[in-house]
């Protein structure tokens, strides 16, 4: 049986990602702003392609506290049909609770909850929760960042994730990175999958975005994804 992507089937969206990358970072947003993200997203595998579009908010709401919440559209097509429906929602907390300037390091705990709103239409029809630890570290304009954790996936299998990514500023408006990123089987009959993706994002103005990432599977490509592209309208208000 061909299985969705991971990133879609569970999420309908970047899941366990910082956008544009799949790999996330330590940075809540700041303390009373916000980030949104209206991103669409799809990965092609042979026959098929799936993703989404969506809304992806952020709010600051308390000091090194960001509250998470992604509301998806999904859609896969195949030569069997296409299907158009509610995605996965996500809520999550990311927590920072280590930071560079007094302990040389960003670290931060980012739990998600994955709602099965579309039923088993785009995944197991079973609420997931990923328990991942993110880090960083920044050298002048290069930033280094990664981490993961496990994932609790009821009516499939639980199954590491992670990834890790470097990025460099490009100016005061731009910047440029790329990532390695993995996960495990997510059921009894799936296999493990390995990605690669290069990214950018460039400041359109003070409130506004746009964002950026593509790139091809390296492991079991053509179960998990032969490529996968994201892009995204960001604002900070």
């Amino acid at each position: 049986m061909r299985r969705l992507p991971l990133v879609l089937a569970l999420a309908a969206a970047p899941a366990a990602a910082g956008p544009p990358y799949v790999t996330d970072d330590p940075q809540p947003t700041d303390l009373g702003h916000y980030e949104i993200y209206f991103f669409a997203s799809a990965t092609q595998v042979p026959g098929s392609t799936a993703g989404a579009g969506g809304v992806d908010f952020n709010y600051g709401g308390l000091t090194d506290v960001q509250l998470t919440a992604v509301v998806p559209l999904a859609f896969d097509t195949s030569p069997g049909g296409r299907r158009v429906g509610a995605g996965n929602v996500e809520l999550a907390v990311k927590y920072k609770f280590l930071h560079q300037k007094a302990d040389g390091i960003d670290l931060s705990l980012f739990p998600r909850l994955f709602v099965p709103a579309g039923g088993q239409r785009f995944g197991t029809g079973q609420a997931a929760l990923l328990l991942p630890l993110w880090a960083e570290r920044d050298w002048g304009k290069w930033s280094l960042f990664g981490g993961g954790g496990w994932q609790l996936n009821p009516g499939g299998r639980n199954f590491w994730s992670g990834g890790v990514a470097l990025s460099r500023a490009l100016g005061e408006r731009a910047s440029v990175g790329a990532e390695v990123y993995h996960h495990g089987p997510d059921a009894r009959d799936a296999r493990s999958f390995t990605g690669l993706n290069l990214g950018a994002t460039y400041r359109l103005s003070k409130h506004w975005s746009l964002i950026g990432a593509a790139g091809p599977g390296v492991e079991n490509a053509r179960d998990g994804g032969l490529v996968s592209a994201y892009v995204a309208l960001k604002a900070d208000l």
